[in-house]
């Protein structure tokens, strides 16, 4: 089923903490479910969808669902790591367009830095590929270390041009006063900081942080009747990609399906994008993504993100607005949840006024979960002012 124009992200909301010593994790899924319904001008009793993922406690929806007093006659659990949000977007909009639920809540919330578990990139102790991967340590930055050489290797990426999309990131956090990085960067500044994993530095790697965040999504007729401006999801798209029994593919990912499938449902193509919230966990991250979404060739990602051409009022493609993950915010699963927030505000106009995009009408919002090089789930969403 096509699900353009039958439902709208009415609510948005993302919580300002960045280090919860002293909120709970079903706390921080309340405050935001509390936020996106109030920014939404929805009540409670009125939820009868619930999306949540892997970061919620205890039984997933069954704890939630009680804890938040809500009474879903739909929910769904899917969870693909940092794609998970993007996911539960497209999935609460079908679920919507099917009559399943008329207004479908989605939390996020997350306490890696504040418990101190902190992710290293090892499968689940129970994954079937444990016992093939664990004794070679994969760590998360040597996954991502590991595309971003051979993407060199293969094109003649510099670290220089990997650099610019932290600089471009940090031009955009400045202005966020959550943001957990607020210092504006230089490539040198990139390409100085202490080596993490060759080729990547330490400022070419996210930070890490608690947060949550969390929206709402309505019917079309609900949608009429709010005040708030009516942001449609016209396209979603996803997709999985493996290591295909040794076949790994280094330098291209799921985006590839889950881009072209958002595009096709959208009836848009890469071109006809005012603004792009691009999962950053490193900055090899977002260069594969711009050029498996469509909005450069291979290999030309380098080239596409130099020169500032990520930087809202001064490059092609505004990205990341709020700073992304490089430097605003990663709590748990955020690759979805906080994308598709500053998608939303951008498309509102309610982005800080130093990075609002200009008459912004469609928004992209990607992210991946898993590791680059390895498993992983992509998730694309194409969002429309109307």
């Amino acid at each position: 089923m096509n699900i353009r124009g039958k439902a709208y992200i009415a609510g948005a909301f993302e919580h300002p903490t960045r280090n919860a010593v002293d909120i709970s994790l079903g706390q921080i899924h309340a405050d935001v479910a509390r936020g996106a319904l109030a920014d939404a001008g929805i009540d409670k009793k009125d939820v009868d969808g619930y999306f949540c993922a892997g970061d919620s406690p205890g039984l997933g929806p069954l704890s939630m669902a009680e804890y938040l007093g809500l009474n879903p006659r739909h929910i769904d659990t899917t969870d693909t790591g940092g794609s998970a949000y993007l996911l539960a977007v497209g999935h609460a909009a079908r679920a919507i367009a099917d009559g399943k639920c008329n207004v479908a809540l989605i939390t996020l919330g997350g306490r890696p830095k504040a418990s101190g578990r902190l992710s290293v990139g090892v499968p689940a102790s129970n994954a079937p590929e444990v016992e093939f991967e664990v004794p070679y340590k994969p760590m998360l930055a040597a996954m991502y270390a590991m595309v971003a050489r051979r993407h060199m290797h293969e094109f003649g990426t510099t670290s220089e041009q990997l650099a610019w999309v932290k600089v471009a990131a940090s031009h955009h956090a400045q202005h966020n006063p959550h943001a957990v990085l607020r210092d504006v960067v230089t490539v040198d500044d990139v390409v100085s900081s202490p080596m993490v994993a060759d080729p990547l530095h330490r400022l070419d790697c996210c930070v890490v942080s608690d947060g949550g965040g969390a929206l709402v999504l309505v019917n079309p007729e609900i949608a009429k009747s709010l005040s708030r401006p009516k942001i449609a999801v016209r396209g979603a798209g996803e997709a999985l990609g493996h290591a295909n029994g040794g076949k790994v593919r280094l330098t291209s990912s799921a985006a590839v399906h889950s881009g072209a499938a958002a595009f096709e449902e959208a009836g848009v193509r890469p071109s006809d994008i005012d603004y792009a919230s691009i999962y950053d966990s490193f900055t090899i991250s977002v260069v594969l993504a711009l050029e498996d979404l469509g909005f450069c060739e291979k290999g030309k990602g380098g080239a596409f993100v130099a020169d500032g051409n990520l930087i809202s009022g001064v490059g092609k493609l505004p990205f990341n607005t709020d700073g992304g993950g490089l430097c605003n915010n990663h709590p748990g699963n955020r690759g979805g949840m906080t994308k598709i927030i500053e998608a939303v505000r951008q498309l509102r106009g309610e982005a800080h006024p130093a990075v609002q995009v200009a008459d912004c009408s469609l928004a992209l919002a990607h992210g991946t979960g898993g590791t680059l090089g390895s498993r992983h789930g992509c998730g694309t969403v194409v969002l429309e002012r109307e």
